[in-house]
């Protein structure tokens, strides 16, 4: 096709013709911007597309990649119907294998999953199993799922139709133009330079792939991303499949580690080998194309032998083609997406791996957010946003190998994996390892999960209940009968000072802010759509003085909307996450404690809730604010970050002598939800409406804040679902950790949970879910399926530890 002369202007610039960059073209024009234009340095399908294995798949552990997925799946026929462009869809089905009683939990969930969001995926018998793929050994497997809509499709083809379909609507695709600048104008706009001349746009997207890092570079942005070598492999004609007058459905045998499926008469044969291999480390050459590395079967023989045994007529099929060509890989294996926070205009979509089984849906999301401020989605799991610079070359490389080499490994709820660890720690680090402390990873934070009774004690993983389990219990009975110090340095805190800050926080947050030194209020943030973006605790420390409080692993997110308020004359806003530290202390004995270290009064009369104080405690000031995340009586006490190491030891010591100690995050997540208390990211989301979770009555409307319009358009509905507290009747060794879905008890699916665990105080097993509304109502038993089976739960109608707040007000 004849290329179009060269823009000099338009709406968005997409960098890269790769599967993901025509895709977001595509959506872009679908949803009315057609002033839009793709640059490509070589010809489309450069890089990593072309040579890909093309598998196409549904069911993912996080709900929305699920739904997304299944979108991209649903789409390549419409799309070939509606271009003309074939897609080269081949749908038999996949076949998932679990040969582990771990890896049937993980499909027996997904399956439940599946019937809630009407998504076909189901169990078969080994007798059905064999008669869609007579070649396969089924003898050593436990349980066998079938995704009709599995399968695969061509890579060529598939790009070329979304190029397709953009151009039909108006886009413009330029080829063989490399982009050589990128250069912000005042204004916000952008200037692209291109070996063809210059490009004045609005927005910038970066879907550049394996050269992600390199334009990300020209915009002064350092993307963690590293290249690796893959390969697979394709067999000659095989007599047994030829003979077939259908297509074999794949097989996804992960505990095997590597995947299978037909390609013309023979098989593919793919694997993620333990001996992996970094390529351009130092940088992706700009004349790499359409080239491939040197065959190196070797590396990947134990993984190739496994699907041989699962397939033995593959033994004696001879090797048409090897592919040994590159991927580009983010620290946790999902995409870098979204628009990066520190510039304007400026959209990444890079790091994809499973690109052909998500590059409808990224698209789709890419142009929403774009277009429309916010994509339909809750996306975090792939917003560029959860890593900051923390996640260094070390660090994405360490990340890299161990999700490549353990690509099929089962992540398992609360997994914490130690790659590239510590990245980030605080003063206290040495000492809570000499405490027993296990450690989780928080937006870079080593923060601490629960202290073992010795040191150097590695916590186990799995669906069911784990060995941190006794001791988080032990830590939450701790801290509810006497008290409890709960390292909180995690969350993210912000300084907003200046004759303009009470103002300016009211422009931004949809609560009142407190304009009376000493109190403090907790506020949520309104999303694009109305939803809840954020909730903040915000305390007025001093005259034109505020400080706020937030999500940690939120902290880059947040940015993006409190860049959307201008800060007045005068006022400046500071992020203090890494000078501040901070503790919960927290119990019935909390305040009898913390009275022996300070002359403060803590009495209710002089210290009510939701009051703070800057006080001394045994010589370092604190800005004590009276509040808890447990439910329970306590204080936040907020202090210099070289001040950490003093003050923990100082209030341990002192917990430890009224029968206290430390408490880590496992308790603190049970303790939250006894108390039935949203958490953002789980219960608090742009996705949910504020009268959906009970935040509504925090919107103050005598006051204008960001996206108040957005709030008023919904304010007015009805809940679509409901934020619920449940008592789960747990007959296996396992709680709910949060995707279970929930079904009444005659199969129909209502809702999902959000949050788990073990409530120990109350000796109740518990989650956090929503409910459609109209469906269930407090006092009703539904099923929630935990490990895939369905569990009987009692939706109660008030949180088990103290619903009317008596103590944490006392």
């Amino acid at each position: 096709m004849k290329d179009v002369v060269m823009k000099t202007h338009a709406q968005v610039v997409v960098i890269g013709g790769g599967l993901v960059g025509c895709s977001i073209l595509y959506h872009l024009a679908k949803l009315g911007w057609t002033d839009v234009v793709l640059l490509e340095r070589d010809e489309l399908t450069s890089g990593s597309t072309w040579h890909a294995a093309a598998n196409i798949h549904g069911l993912h552990d996080s709900t929305n990649i699920s739904r997304i997925q299944h979108y991209t799946m649903n789409l390549y026929k419409k799309l070939e119907a509606e271009t003309g462009q074939g897609c080269g869809v081949f749908q038999p089905g996949s076949l998932y294998l679990a040969q582990t009683e771990e890896r049937e939990h993980q499909l027996r969930l997904q399956e439940s999953k599946a019937r809630y969001y009407g998504m076909n995926f189901h169990e078969v018998s080994r007798k059905e199993a064999e008669a869609l793929h007579p070649l396969a050994n089924f003898d050593d497997i436990r349980c066998i799922m079938f995704e009709p809509d599995g399968g695969n499709v061509d890579p060529s083809g598939v790009t070329m139709a979304y190029a397709a379909g953009a151009r039909q609507m108006g886009a413009l695709v330029e080829r063989f133009c490399a982009v050589t600048a990128t250069i912000q104008q005042p204004d916000g706009s952008w200037i692209v330079e291109t070996s063809k001349g210059n490009i004045h746009t609005q927005w910038i997207v970066n879907a550049a792939g394996l050269w992600g890092r390199e334009v990300a570079a020209m915009a002064g942005l350092e993307l963690p991303l590293q290249p690796t070598e893959h390969q697979y492999f394709v067999t000659e004609t095989m007599a047994e499949i030829n003979e077939l007058d259908r297509r074999l459905p794949s097989i996804a045998d992960r505990d095997g580690e590597y995947y299978l499926r037909q390609e013309g008469k023979g098989l593919l044969i793919g694997a993620y080998e333990k001996n992996m291999k970094f390529w351009a480390e130092g940088g992706t050459p700009q004349d790499f194309g359409h080239e491939l590395f040197p065959d190196d079967l070797d590396r990947i023989m134990d993984n190739v032998m496994r699907a041989m045994d699962r397939v033995p007529a593959a033994a004696n099929a001879g090797v048409k083609r090897v592919i040994n060509g590159p991927m580009i890989w983010s620290p946790d294996s999902n995409a870098l997406y979204g628009p990066v926070p520190e510039l304007k205009n400026y959209f990444c979509c890079t790091g994809i791996i499973p690109g052909f089984s998500q590059s409808g849906g990224l698209g789709l999301m890419s142009a929403q957010w774009i277009i429309e401020g916010e994509p339909q989605y809750d996306m975090f799991a792939w917003d560029l946003a959860r890593f900051g610079d923390w996640a260094d070359k070390k660090f994405t490389k360490a990340r890299v190998e161990d999700q490549y080499s353990h690509r099929f490994k089962i992540h398992f709820p609360n997994e914490e994996r130690s790659a590239g660890r510590p990245a980030r720690v605080r003063p206290t680090y040495d000492l809570l390892k000499e405490m027993g402390a296990v450690f989780g990873l928080n937006c870079g934070w080593e923060h601490p999960l629960w202290f073992a009774d010795k040191t150097g004690v590695e916590e186990t993983n799995g669906f069911t209940r784990q060995n941190w389990f006794e001791p988080v219990g032990r830590e939450v009975k701790m801290l509810r009968d006497k008290v409890g110090v709960i390292d909180i340095s995690n969350f993210a805190n912000y300084e907003i000072k200046g004759p303009g800050a009470e103002d300016w926080l009211n422009a931004l947050l949809a609560n009142k802010i407190p304009s009376e030194i000493g109190r403090s209020c907790l506020s949520p943030l309104i999303g694009v759509r109305g939803g809840v973006a954020g909730d903040f605790t915000v305390t007025k420390v001093a005259t034109d003085e505020y400080m706020m409080i937030g999500s940690g692993m939120a902290e880059r997110y947040h940015q993006r909307f409190f860049n959307m308020v201008e800060l007045p004359e005068g006022t400046t806003f500071t992020v203090k996450t890494d000078d501040i530290c901070g503790y919960n202390v927290a119990g019935p004995l909390s305040r009898d404690m913390l009275e022996s270290l300070t002359d403060t009064s803590l009495s209710n009369d002089d210290f009510r809730f939701m009051r703070s104080k800057t006080i001394d405690v045994s010589g370092i000031e604190c800005l004590a604010v009276r509040v808890s995340f447990t439910g329970d009586l306590g204080w936040e006490l907020h202090c210099a970050a070289d001040k950490q190491l003093e003050l923990y030891s100082i209030l341990v010591d002192a917990a430890q002598k009224v029968g206290g100690g430390p408490v880590g995050g496992r308790a603190l997540g049970s303790l939250r939800i006894e108390k039935g208390y949203g958490s953002w990211g789980r219960e608090y989301s742009p996705e949910y409406w504020p009268q959906e979770v009970g935040l509504d009555r925090l919107v103050k409307l005598d006051k204008d804040f960001l996206h108040k319009e957005a709030f008023l358009s919904i304010k007015d509905n009805a809940p679509r679902e409901r934020l619920s507290v449940f008592e789960i009747d747990v007959t296996d060794d396992a709680d709910a950790t949060g995707g279970e879905p929930i079904f009444l008890s005659d199969a129909t699916p209502v809702g999902r949970v959000t949050s788990g665990a073990f409530g120990y105080s109350v000796g109740k097993s518990l989650a956090l879910g929503f409910v459609k509304e109209g469906t269930a109502k407090p006092g009703d038993i539904v099923d929630i399926y935990i490990l895939g089976k369905p569990h009987k739960a009692k939706l109660l109608s008030e949180p088990p530890f103290d619903p009317k707040g008596e103590r944490l007000r006392a």
